[in-house]
């Protein structure tokens, strides 16, 4: 069986503030810097979505890849975009997640893993928060062997 690794890429704009409702003003802007703005900041996203698959002898395809943009129409693209995530996103509300990179992707991971189209299975998402920044997340475990 040959194993094929499908990567999709999504876009989305979207606000978000880091704040914890606990600490002081000054101890937020210490550890947040300019992320603690008021009223937020945005970013163009890019998350890059990676599934593992068998390449199907009879199509050619390791996914139904009609049923993967669907997938990431529904739990990305309808939630996070054009949205202030931490009034948007009942997680990252304030006093909840701070929606960092990584938060964002522990948040997805369960609901894209579920949602996966049969025969396929999440292997990787990473989030870009510009052209500089990004975060790989595998499930919240250590990169695969193969990977490091």
């Amino acid at each position: 069986m040959e194993i094929a690794y499908l990567t999709r890429r999504v876009r989305f704009a979207a606000a978000h503030r880091y704040h914890r409702p606990e600490w002081s003003d000054d101890e937020n802007r210490r550890v947040f810097g300019a992320c603690n703005n008021p009223v937020g900041h945005g970013h163009t996203y890019t998350l890059e979505v990676t599934v593992e698959g068998a390449i199907d002898p009879r199509t050619g395809f390791s996914v139904d890849l009609g049923a993967l943009d669907r997938v990431l129409e529904e739990h990305v693209i309808r939630v996070f975009d054009h949205q202030h995530i931490n009034h948007a996103v009942e997680a990252f509300a304030y006093g909840g997640l701070v929606p960092t990179c990584e938060n964002l992707l522990a948040y997805l991971w369960p609901r894209l893993r579920d949602a996966i189209p049969a025969g396929a299975r999440l292997f990787r998402l990473r989030l870009y928060e510009g052209p500089d920044l990004f975060v790989d997340y595998f499930g919240g475990a250590p990169i695969p062997h193969e990977q490091r």
